[in-house]
């Protein structure tokens, strides 16, 4: 069973809403392609920044939600949690691929 808000529909802060987008990634392709996702998002911040060609900056969010969306509707069956929680979809996101590239939280 999935994580639920405490408050009607929306939770009371991000430490209550990581557990609710763990249990939305549940699916290990999903992970791994999230994973791949905000690691290309880093190359083409580099890219951007190294060729000073703002066009990959604007890649970024395509590549980010491009992957996170295949993971979502190919592999996990469900809607992606940025649709309902954006902003602390994108910070489950980065604390998801942290905690992968540490060892935290297995690939």
């Amino acid at each position: 069973m999935s994580p639920r808000p405490a408050t009607g529909d929306r939770f009371a802060s991000f430490g209550e809403f990581y557990p609710f987008y763990i249990h939305e990634h549940s699916n290990r392709t999903c992970r791994r392609i999230h994973v791949i996702g905000s690691g290309l998002v880093l190359v083409a911040l580099a890219a951007a920044v190294l060729s000073r060609n703002p066009w990959w900056l604007l890649a970024m969010p395509v590549i980010g939600y491009g992957f996170a969306w295949i993971g979502h509707f190919f592999f996990e069956k469900n809607q992606p949690a940025t649709f309902k929680y954006p902003l602390w979809s994108l910070m489950g996101d980065w604390r998801m691929f942290f905690e992968t590239l540490t060892g935290r939280r297995r690939f």
